[in-house]
């Protein structure tokens, strides 16, 4: 990785100096290097943007949230770079309240609606194009020529259909204005410096509450990029299993880093850190540290999705045998969450209860867990009413999906686990076993196996649709699917 110039002192009348790099191997620029590196440069402004395709969606979320607080300034930011080690930064993902109003990803983006007319006038705060007078474009570690070029104020107008101004000038002018205001916390420490004195804790979780609860129901736009997601998803899933033979010679990061591969190729990036559990690795509900073999005869526990370039992502879980075939033992298992899975997904429909796909499939591996004898002489209801099926079943069969994989996790408990399905709203169906490698209340043939499968599920008008349905979930369709791909 290269290391940046650094200037003994490129400070104008109009521009802070740039910041010098300690060891830096240059001691400085020359009045003649500066002077050539500023000239000789065609104009790269583009003309004619055509509006990004959720521009009209993002214009509705935004009038939605101007008509819940009127009056009041809303400032939502996009956040800034953090730092992984020294001067090494992790990549960057807007935030997803400033993605879902504005479609901008942008480091140090913010999002300003000032009250105007009953209403708001929208502004989106934007780094403008790398100073190339001060020496900026080529001489600092964010400046375009190490981090590449980026749209100018008048392109990122055309293109988001929101007034951009620079956002550099945007900290005083929030330190200076008055009247109400709310805003995001916890991605932009400059912003909320300059708001300190303005907010309160109350009125700015109201604020976060709010924009959490609006992403409840898709617009057909999220409901496309889902289905996008699900779909490269799949891809992935088929790339991982035509690589198996690898992973046996290596270990779990090589699931790891083949499905990151096709992230990466067709998509953004993964939404969450890929879970690749071979063997009893797959009775840890989120192993992500996939250092563990991967070996003929156990399951892997696969819990990958794709984040598109836009920012929603998938969430898809299978357990698939590893060299293709399930043992009978890890097929019954995989059969009971199978079919708790099939109860959880017919019970997904608009008017439904949210906690219905949760009670359908707990219900299911329950019976599951009676009938093999692993709860003494209870019944299911008594198992259900005192929970001790969680010894074995562990977490909630399922949550809202969208621009987080946990989407919406700010929204109040009446609207969300308390809350009705209705056409729109996107979740994950996802049942499991898992049976510790230590546990001595199961018996022995039992202990190292977790069985999780998981499905994008979208409520419709006239029941559901499962959006990762591309990848087959029943044992026979597994193997046969498998052993395709294996060739």
């Amino acid at each position: 990785m290269s290391e940046e110039l650094t200037p003994e002192n490129p400070e104008t009348e109009e521009t802070e100096p740039v910041k010098q790099r300690k060891n830096g191997l240059y001691p400085g620029v020359s009045d003649e290097l500066a002077a050539g590196m500023k000239a000789g440069w065609a104009d790269t402004e583009l003309h004619g943007l055509e509006p990004i395709a959720q521009a009209g969606h993002t214009a509705d979320r935004r009038a939605a949230l101007s008509a819940r607080f009127p009056g009041e300034r809303l400032v939502v930011p996009a956040g800034r770079l953090k730092t992984r080690s020294n001067d090494t930064e992790y990549a960057f993902r807007a935030s997803t309240e400033y993605a879902y109003l504005t479609g901008d990803q942008t480091q140090d983006g913010v999002l300003v609606l000032e009250p105007k007319d009953g209403g708001h006038e929208a502004t989106v705060y934007l780094l403008p194009r790398s100073d190339r007078e001060n020496g900026e474009f080529w001489l600092d570690g964010q400046g375009e020529l190490w981090v590449g070029r980026r749209h100018s104020l008048t392109e990122a107008e055309q293109l988001l259909g929101i007034p951009a101004k620079d956002v550099r000038e945007l900290p005083a002018a929030l330190t200076e204005a008055t009247g109400p205001v709310r805003g995001v916390r916890g991605h932009d420490a400059v912003i909320e410096a300059a708001l300190t004195d303005k907010v309160t804790a109350e009125r700015d979780e109201e604020l976060r509450v709010f924009l959490s609860e609006a992403r409840v129901v898709k617009d057909a736009f999220e409901v496309s990029e889902l289905t996008k997601a699900c779909d490269i998803t799949a891809r992935g899933f088929e790339d991982v299993v035509k690589v198996l033979d690898k992973a046996e010679a290596t270990s779990e990061r090589y699931i790891e880093g083949t499905f990151f591969l096709r992230a990466r190729i067709e998509g953004n990036d993964i939404g969450y850190g890929s879970i690749c559990a071979a063997g009893p690795h797959a009775t840890t509900l989120h192993w992500v540290r996939n250092d563990g073999a991967v070996r003929s005869g156990e399951l892997l526990l696969l819990d990958a999705g794709v984040e598109t370039n836009d920012l929603y992502t998938a969430d898809v879980t299978r357990t698939l045998p590893i060299n293709g075939t399930f043992t009978p033992l890890q097929r019954k298992i995989y059969d009971a969450v199978y079919e708790a899975q099939e109860a959880g997904i017919a019970a997904v429909k608009p008017g439904a209860a949210f906690r219905d796909f949760h009670d359908a499939a707990q219900r299911v591996l329950t019976e599951k867990l009676v009938e093999w004898g692993l709860l003494g002489d209870r019944t299911v209801d008594e198992v259900l009413e005192l929970g001790l099926q969680r010894r074995w079943t562990l977490h909630g069969t399922g949550h809202m999906l969208g621009m987080d994989v946990h989407d919406c996790a700010a929204a109040r408990t009446e609207s969300y686990v308390n809350g009705t399905l209705e056409p729109g709203v996107c979740l994950t169906v996802e049942p499991g076993l898992y049976f510790q490698a230590d546990d001595l209340t199961v018996p022995e043939e039992y202990r190292g196996i977790g069985v999780r499968i998981e499905d994008d599920i979208l409520v419709t008008e006239d029941g559901n649709r499962n959006l990762s349905d591309k990848l087959p979930r029943q044992a026979d369709e597994v193997e046969a699917w498998m052993g395709r791909l294996k060739g």
